[in-house]
């Protein structure tokens, strides 16, 4: 069944949570259209696989249907969502018995077909497959930041505070991430 227009509606997520937390189905629709493939891509990256991201994903959602009636937008929809995806993640690492930065990044070339990074970000498929191999090379820690900060358009404060991390740290991480993308690229050039 295909997912309506995330588009179509003028209204902003946290006014569709609340008209889905006060009963509004349609509207729940909507959030998860708009959300459904930047949430997947990042636990896909964050565990290393899909099978793993699969399940967050889902565990993710769940949590949310869990939590609508207490919702309160204290943040943007997307970061609360975020910060739920990033605990989740923290919980599979301990079941796992992984350390959180250890997740098995060579399973994560199964990206390339789910989970494409946005057109804006690659100019063609060769280049999208170089950057996937140079996110891949990234310390996880900064591959987290970075992936927060581009692809879900957080800014350090958000990401300091979904992650536990100092905002000069998450700073730093970013500003590396990008010069080690920056090298790897050339380098692939």
């Amino acid at each position: 069944m295909p997912m309506a227009d995330h588009d179509s509606d003028p209204r902003d997520d946290e006014t569709l949570m609340q008209a889905w937390r006060d009963g509004e189905l349609a509207a729940f629709r909507l959030l998860y259209a708009r959300h459904r493939l930047r949430l997947y891509r990042f636990l896909v990256h964050e565990t290393g696989n899909n099978a793993a991201g699969d399940e967050l994903f889902q565990e993710v959602w769940l949590s949310v249907i869990q939590q609508r009636a207490g919702y309160q937008p204290w943040a943007r929809f997307s970061t609360w969502l975020l910060e739920t995806a990033h605990r989740r993640l923290v919980d599979w690492h301990r079941r796992e018995h992984r350390h959180r930065w250890n997740s098995d990044l060579d399973a994560a070339h199964e990206l390339v077909d789910q989970c494409p990074l946005p057109d804006a970000t690659v100019a063609n498929r060769q280049s999208g497959q170089q950057l996937r191999d140079c996110l891949r090379t990234l310390p996880p820690e900064q591959r987290e930041a970075f992936l927060l900060k581009e692809e879900h358009e957080l800014g350090l404060a958000e990401i300091a505070r979904l992650t536990g991390a100092a905002a000069e740290t998450v700073k730093s991480r970013v500003r590396y991430a990008i010069s080690k993308l920056r090298s790897c690229m050339e380098a692939l050039a």
